[in-house]
This record gives structure tokens, sequence and C-alpha cells, in this order.
């Protein structure tokens, strides 16, 4: 008797799962399909399930120039690039990944690094967190022709980074299309956009030339990105968003003494993008995609200092 319950319980679990699986799959068609766009220019893939493998590439890299002391001096600092390997599955627009660095599992590779984006068709954002001791570069005392080379995790860096963005003609210009895969560009168009950026920064240097670094900027501003379509299947993306500095507290302490980044103006964050995406027949794609950061802050005369720091991205996408 108790057996039979049993199974009587589990088919009903079972009937009740199936339904609410039903309603949310409906309840993503609906908000998929009902998408506010041109169909002239955009389209959505009618394949409900994406697959996406990546290659992916990162680099990190630091300028600074100035006078401590009446002395002009210079340094580059140079992360080592990081690969990781990724997976990537989406359905009806909603995406997960999941990355895996193969030098780090060989204990070759020792920073840490976490990456959060959303590419919407009107509104969207990247989130990027990075804490980095594998630097290698130069500090030049240039009064006196001295060249320092700097030896690998002698200076660590925490970085985080934000960049928005908001289009303004979201029914024909889709970044999805570039980025995302849930659209295709159909025709090309353009559209104007508005950005918003920010970034904190905390940096170490060891040894002969010990220095502490902090920094805080947030830059508004706009740009320009354009879709062009030059024939069947293909899409070529580009974008600029300079942002001017609307907040900047930043400062360097070498040998207890603390040195102030002044603010001059302009002094911004430029955040760069392009991508490549060839549709494959009805159900395959590829592509290659880059994002850029650039920020500088600061005057050579006193203190200068610009962050670079970038992502590409090559991947074969199948829809199902």
């Amino acid at each position: 008797m108790l057996l039979i319950l049993l199974t009587v319980s589990q088919h009903v679990d079972a009937r009740k799962l199936c339904k609410l699986n039903r309603r949310i799959d409906s309840l993503l068609s609906l908000r998929y399909w009902r998408a506010n766009i041109d169909t002239n220019y955009i389209i959505r893939p009618k394949a409900k399930w994406t697959l996406l493998g990546r290659v992916n590439v990162s680099g990190t890299r630091i300028n600074a120039e100035g006078k401590y002391n009446g002395e002009h001096f210079r340094t580059m600092m140079r992360a080592d690039l990081k690969s990781t390997l990724s997976l990537g599955v989406s359905y009806l627009g909603l995406s997960l990944n999941v990355s895996l660095n193969p030098a780090k599992l060989l204990g070759k590779y020792h920073d840490y690094e976490l990456n959060f984006k959303t590419y919407g068709k009107r509104f969207g954002f990247e989130v990027s967190y990075l804490d980095a001791h594998n630097f290698r570069g130069w500090v030049e005392r240039v009064d006196v022709r001295k060249n320092y080379a700097t030896t690998k995790d002698l200076f660590r860096l925490r970085t985080l980074d934000l960049n928005a963005y908001y289009v303004f003609s979201p029914l024909r210009f889709s970044y999805p299309a570039a980025f995302g895969h849930s659209y295709i560009q159909h025709r090309s168009a353009g559209s104007f956009l508005l950005a918003m950026s920010g970034q904190g920064q905390w940096g170490e240097l060891t040894g002969g030339n010990a220095m502490t670094f902090k920094m805080t900027n947030v830059g508004i501003g706009g740009g320009y990105g354009y879709n062009f379509v030059p024939g069947r299947g293909w899409l070529f993306h580009i974008s600029a968003l300079p942002t001017i500095i609307v907040y900047s507290h930043s400062s360097i302490i070498s040998n207890d003494t603390r040195i102030p980044l002044r603010y001059h103006f302009p002094r911004g964050i430029v955040t760069g993008r392009g991508a490549i995406v060839k549709q494959i027949g009805r159900n395959k794609c590829v592509g290659l995609s880059m994002v850029y950061h650039f920020t500088g802050i600061g005057h050579k005369e006193s203190l200068s200092v610009h962050n670079q720091r970038w992502f590409a991205h090559l991947y074969m996408g199948v829809r199902l």
C-alpha cells in the first residue's frame, strides 16, 4: 500500500514539474518573440538553443610618468596574457558560460579574474575584477639615463572595472547581434550611445622602488556604434564610447610620502568594441570580438597614469 502511495505521489510531482516547465518555456518564448524591433533590420534566430565554444585572451598594461623629488621617471608594467577556454549555452536569450584556464590547472598561472557581462538591445554593461601578480616591466630614471627591470611578482594590481551603455536606436541597431547572439543584424544600422564608466584600482610595487597607489575614477559620456552588413550572413561591428572623468580620487605613496594625482581636464575613460560575425547556413556562426578599455589621469609634469585592458574572443556556435 505504501509503495502504491509513493508511486502516485511521484507521478503527481512529475506532472506538476512538467506543467511548471511548460509555463516557464511559454513565458520565455513570449518575452523572446515579442521583442520590440524593426524586423527589416534585426531578426531573432528561430532556434531556441545556442551552444558556443570560445577561446578567450586578455591582457593588462600600466604606464606611468612624472616627477618625484625633482627627478623625472617613467615606468611600464605588463601582465602575462591570460588564455581560457569556455563553453556557453543560451536558451531563448538567457545564457550561461563556464570557463577553464589550462595554465591555472597546471599551476603556471596564479592570478584571479572574474567577468560578468550582459548585452541588451537597449542597455548593457560589463563588470570585471582582476587580482594580478604576474607583472613584468621597467622603471626608468630619465635624468640619469638609468633603467631598472622589474622581476615577476614584484608588482600586484587589483582592478574593478564597470562599463555601461544605453542605445538610443534599439529598433534597428543591435549590440547583442555582435556580442550576445540572441539577435541577427539583417541590414546595416548605427546608433548614438550614452555611456558610464567606473574604475577602482589598488596597486603595490615592492623591492627597491617600493610604492603603493590607489585610484577611483567615474566617467560619463557618449559615443556611436555601427553594425555594417556588407552581404548575407556577415556583420562588422565597431563602437567607441569616450567618457569624461567627473570624479577622481587617486594618490601614490612612495617612501612614506603621499603624491596626489591632480586632475587635469580633459581626462577620461574610453571603451572601444569591435566584432566580426559570419552566419554559416541556417544554424552555425563563427566570430571574433574584442573589447578595449583605456584610462588616462594626471599630468606628466607631476604624475600621469595610463591603464589599458583588453579582451579578445574567438568562437564558434551552433543553434539547435
